[in-house]
């Protein structure tokens, strides 16, 4: 067997061991380790499983003479399942593993006198056939311009033009994980969309309704399943000479696959989906913004469905069938966000950003900054720390420090413009460039607009801070990232910007301003390398929030939770991040304004104003305490 500590392989030799015999595997040099370690899945009948050194990309495989004497005449079935299975891969690559290795491996079955040969094609091989495809359909193909399909295609050619040995053909749809465990190996196919569905989970409630899209047939199929049908059909009597589709008999649209996946991730489900060929732009674009590869693209209006009759034919009497996705797409969701979510692996991840990079984060020594700065320390960032006051940064830099963090405190007074720009020069001198800018540092001010009539200066001063100043480093730094070819810049925003929240009408303000800018910005330095995302950041327990007495009452994210989200900033880089409230709060302004507003204006009245006399000591009632538990993070 080829490929056989690949996904399917290593499932197929655990089957053909329950037959007893004896399974050679070809290993290239210096690759037998990873053989060794599945004879542990493999148990007991795993030494029965024997490493023959090879290389697929050589003629016969590589093989020795002194193993090619050894084992001709010894192999039964020949199993051909080694392939390049990247859609991304360069043409050459693939041409070279699909097709000159399928020509190797077809040349090193003859040598050893094989019995049988078995091949592993792929539903790929029709191409992008618009209808149905049969079994027995191999020259009809059409649509096999993408080098991934024209490679299966030509070597399954190959096959079909031997003479000298008996051979018979599998293709398999899409291969998802096990039906019964959800076992995989790597994010492919429809696992491109896992995690998007789970962003539009952490950001919409599950039970509002969200637009999908609709296209194409999906044809999946478990890995159990695969393996299941092919050892069955590969010993069955009378069947050489004849090619196999493993594929479902009542596949799903798209758009059905993407409800399925939302339902099991407990995410909104699609209740009106737009036809891709309608908006394909659009939806590639919102597609490519949510993670999703843009290979996977293609598979969106695939055109082809399988006939698989011959092969429940052959399989008839044998128990096996395709199980209904409906049965298992929770096993496989489970699976992945268990083993292969990316963000499990966020600590590493976090470091594979910004280690050795220079990360400037501003309002870094308390509250959101402070806990930021000890997790982009610990990762290995460069960084610079901007804070107004010096004597309480000197705790937290010694901390930063003792740890054997890089790091380097810059005094400055963001509202101030001359401080700024001696800010952004002392950086640039000392780095000579910024990587990643964390525009951290603001002024929240609780007081309603009727309180505020002669207290012009309020606007003031939050407009100074929140949008010039970070205006002002994002100006002073984007130079230098564009010369370098690419930056990140994170603006911590608010949730108010979302929800537009009464009584913070300064701060809802200024921190829309800054949102606004970067998302003009974003457009401008896309093909820049510039990243921009903001951070609707829900209300967060810090010394900016503590003169309020009324939020000891109510339930915040604690800063170290905060600094999650900063952390999810840097290491995704999305346009934005918001919880589902915000995003509801958002949705609500846009299609029912009046309705939102009075809903809004019932809540401000709920609650006291800083201003007012007692208030701050007030005690919450249960209504306020049931709304502000009900709205966790919202100001009010």
């Amino acid at each position: 067997m080829t490929g056989a500590t690949g996904f399917i392989g290593r499932f197929l030799v655990a089957r053909l061991l329950e037959r007893g015999g004896t399974v050679y595997a070809l290993v290239r040099k210096g690759s037998a380790a990873k053989l060794e370690a599945l004879r542990a899945q493999w148990g007991e009948a795993g030494a029965r499983v024997v490493a023959v050194t090879g290389d697929l990309a050589r003629p016969r495989l590589g093989l020795s003479p002194a193993a090619i004497a050894r084992l001709r005449g010894r192999i039964d079935h020949f199993f051909h399942l080694a392939a390049l299975y990247d859609l991304a891969a360069p043409a050459g690559a693939v041409h070279e593993a699909n097709v000159e290795g399928t020509r190797h491996a077809l040349e090193a079955a003859r040598l050893l006198h094989a019995r049988r040969f078995h091949y592993m094609s792929s539903i790929a091989a029709a191409g992008l056939y618009a209808g149905v495809f049969r079994e027995d359909m191999f020259e009809e193909a059409e649509g096999l311009e993408h080098p991934y399909f024209r490679s299966k295609h030509e070597a399954e050619a190959l096959v079909r033009a031997e003479r000298g040995i008996p051979w018979r053909i599998y293709r398999p749809g899409i291969v998802v994980g096990d039906s019964r465990t959800g076992e995989i190996d790597k994010v492919d196919g429809p696992y491109y969309f896992f995690e998007a569905i789970r962003r539009l989970r952490g950001a919409i409630p599950s039970w509002v309704p969200v637009p999908g899209i609709e296209g194409g047939t999906v044809n999946l199929v478990p890995v159990d399943y695969v393996v299941r049908a092919t050892d069955h059909l590969a010993h069955a009597r009378g069947l050489d000479g004849r090619c196999f589709h493993l594929t479902d008999p009542e596949p799903h649209g798209v758009g059905d696959v993407l409800e399925i996946f939302a339902a099991a991730a407990h995410a909104p489900v699609p209740s009106l989906r737009i036809p891709v060929g309608a908006a394909r732009a659009g939806v590639e674009t919102l597609l490519l913004e949510l993670g999703v590869p843009r290979p996977a693209l293609a598979f969106l209006d695939y055109p082809t469905t399988f006939d698989c009759r011959a092969t429940r034919a052959a399989l008839r009497g044998s128990r096996i069938a395709v199980p209904p996705l409906e049965t298992y797409a929770e096993r496989l969701w489970d699976y992945w966000e268990r083993h292969l979510d990316p963000r499990r692996g966020e600590a590493r991840t976090l470091r594979s950003r910004v280690k050795g990079k220079v990360v400037v984060l501003t309002g870094g020594t308390s509250g959101i900054g402070e806990a930021t700065a000890y997790r982009l320390a610990e990762a290995g960032a460069r960084l610079a720390v901007v804070a107004r006051d010096a004597a309480r940064a000197a705790p937290v830099m010694k901390r930063l420090r003792a740890h054997g963090a890089d790091v380097r405190f810059f005094r400055c007074d963001l509202a101030e413009g001359a401080d700024a720009r001696r800010l952004v020069a002392a950086v640039l001198r000392r780095y000579g460039g910024v990587d990643i800018l964390v525009n951290n540092a603001g002024r929240s001010i609780r007081r309603s607009i009727a309180a505020s009539f002669d207290r012009f200066h309020d606007f003031e001063r939050t407009m100074q801070l929140n949008y010039f100043g970070g205006l002002r480093l994002i100006l002073g730094f984007l130079p230098a990232m564009v010369r370098a070819g690419g930056g990140h810049v994170v603006n911590v925003s608010s949730i108010g910007v979302l929800t537009r929240v009464p009584r913070f009408s300064a701060y809802v303000a200024s921190k829309a301003a800054l949102d606004a800018f970067s998302e003009c910005a974003a457009s401008e330095f896309a093909d820049r390398g510039v990243r921009f995302t903001t951070i609707h950041m829900p209300l967060v327990r810090t010394p900016m929030s503590a003169p309020t007495a009324l939020y000891k009452r109510v339930p915040m994210l604690s800063p170290d939770e905060a600094a999650d989200l900063v952390v999810q900033a840097i290491v995704e880089r999305p346009a934005r991040i918001a919880t589902s409230l915000g995003v509801l709060g958002e949705v609500l302004r846009s299609v029912a304004p009046r309705a939102s507003q009075l809903i809004l204006n019932a809540a401000f009245r709920a609650f006291p104003d800083s201003a007012a006399p007692g208030a701050e000591g007030a005690q919450l009632s249960a209504a306020q305490a049931a709304l502000a538990q009900a709205t966790r993070g919202i100001h009010w």
